[in-house]
Parts: C-alpha cells; sequence; structure tokens
C-alpha cells in the first residue's frame, strides 16, 4: 500500500471513530461537533480560515529556519571550541528548564503583538531539537575517520568540515524533523498570547463566539499544514542524505 493510501486509510479511520464517538455520547455541537458540521465550517469560513492559515505558515516557515540556523551554528560552536562547551552546555541544559510557553508573554511584551514575537516563540521551540541532535552527531564521529584523516595530514577545520559534518547530517536530520513537528506549536501559542492574526487568533475569536466547529476547523488545517510541513522535510531530508539509506525498508524488501 503506498504512502498516500495509507494515509487515506487512516485519514477515514479517524474521522469514522470520530462520528461514532458523537453519536454514542450524544455530545451536544457545542461540546464536540460532528465531521460534518466541522467540514461546513470549513467550507462557509474557508475565506476567513485560509487568510489566517498563511499569517500562522508564514510564522512557522520564518521560525523554522531562524530556528535552525541558529541550533546548527550553536551547535558548531558546542563542538569546535571546549572552553565554549564547558559554559554553554549547561547553560542550554537549565534554559530547558523554563517552560517556553511561561516566556510567550514576555516575548510579547518586548517584541510586540505582530509577527516577531511568534516568530521568536517557533524559534525558541526548534532550537534546542536541532542543537542537541547536531551536537550528539558531531561529537559521535566514528574515531577511526578523525584518526585517519590527522594521519594524512588533515588540520582541525578540515576534520570538521569533511568529517564531522557530513557524519553529523543525519542527527542533524533527526533533529530537524522533530523540529518541523514541533513548530506549529510555537506559533500558535504566541498567538493565543497576543495577536491580531492567525489560526491561534482566529480559534480565540471563535471560542469567544461558541463557534466550535470554527475552532476545529481551525485545528484541522493546522494539522494539515504540520503532516505537510514535516512530509516535505522528511522528503527532502531523505533526498539530500542518500548515504543514509532507511534500513528499515530496505530489510523489508528483502524479506
Amino acid at each position: 500500500m503506498t504512502r498516500v493510501a495509507r494515509s487515506l486509510v487512516i485519514a477515514a479511520v479517524l474521522l469514522l471513530f470520530w462520528e461514532v464517538t458523537v453519536r454514542l455520547t450524544d455530545a451536544p455541537s457545542f461540546i464536540l461537533p460532528g465531521p460534518d458540521q466541522v467540514a461546513l465550517a470549513l467550507y462557509e469560513r474557508w475565506r476567513f480560515l485560509i487568510g489566517h492559515a498563511g499569517i500562522t505558515l508564514i510564522e512557522i516557515l520564518l521560525g523554522l529556519g531562524i530556528g535552525t540556523a541558529l541550533g546548527g551554528f550553536a551547535a558548531l560552536l558546542l563542538a569546535s571550541a571546549r572552553t565554549l562547551r564547558l559554559w554553554l552546555l549547561p547553560l542550554l541544559v537549565v534554559s530547558q528548564a523554563i517552560p517556553v510557553f511561561a516566556l510567550a508573554p514576555i516575548l510579547v511584551l518586548w517584541l510586540g503583538y505582530g509577527l516577531a514575537s511568534k516568530v521568536a516563540m517557533a524559534s525558541l521551540i526548534i532550537f534546542f531539537p536541532v542543537t542537541a541532535a547536531t551536537f550528539d552527531g558531531l561529537r559521535r564521529t566514528d574515531p577511526g575517520w578523525l584518526d585517519l584523516a590527522a594521519t594524512m595530514g588533515a588540520g582541525r577545520w578540515s576534520r570538521l568540515r569533511h568529517i564531522r559534518i557530513p557524519a553529523a547530517l543525519p542527527a542533524f536530520a533527526s533533529g530537524l524533523r522533530v523540529a518541523t513537528a514541533v513548530a506549529p506549536i510555537g506559533a500558535v501559542v504566541g498567538e493565543w498570547v497576543g495577536s491580531s492574526a492567525g489560526l491561534g487568533y482566529a480559534m480565540l475569536q471563535a471560542n469567544a463566539r461558541g463557534q466550535v466547529a470554527v475552532m476545529f476547523a481551525a485545528l484541522f488545517i493546522l494539522t494539515i499544514i504540520a503532516v505537510t510541513l514535516y512530509s516535505l522535510v522528511d522528503m527532502a531530508m531523505r533526498r539530500i542524505l542518500p548515504w543514509q539509506p532507511d534500513s528499515l525498508d530496505a530489510s523489508r524488501k528483502t524479506v
């Protein structure tokens, strides 16, 4: 079965489960609207929802780009200088003890209600998974490769550029996949705290008006965005890293 067919089957099963749950519990529509009511809300309010979805998508993409660039740079700094590693690594770990959601009001206070605070929020959520995964890949380079390069006269920068960074790319890809999956959280939480546009804002407005079906419709669009972004990043990483084949798929083909 192809990936598209599997996705359609999963979506159909989830919709069936949703519809059965609504019927069995006899839940009122202001608590749990049925799939048909959400579909109707999508049809009637699609201009409103698509407009806000565009804002959220921009925030996610900017946050993903900035967070990934900063995370990769921080990992290189940690791997290249022992002194920096001794001082920065504990700070990075401690920084994760602060709930990112608690920073949202501060970011809105500092950066305003516009795009910047949401992009900053998304970047903060993306930063740590990329940094941790890439740094882990950089420090777990096969010592035999490094010894061989040193024997052949490769300097520190050359070993970093030609051996450590390529060897760390699979770990970077794993961190980027995780970051892509959680990126919408940062954007939407920022919109909840303070904004005038975006799907989070649309959900708040719908909630205030008791339009639960519109809230579910916005959530549905956000899910589509998250799944699409993850699939695109996963596909890109598979093409960029052809030397790291999927051993699970390979083993399935040989069985």
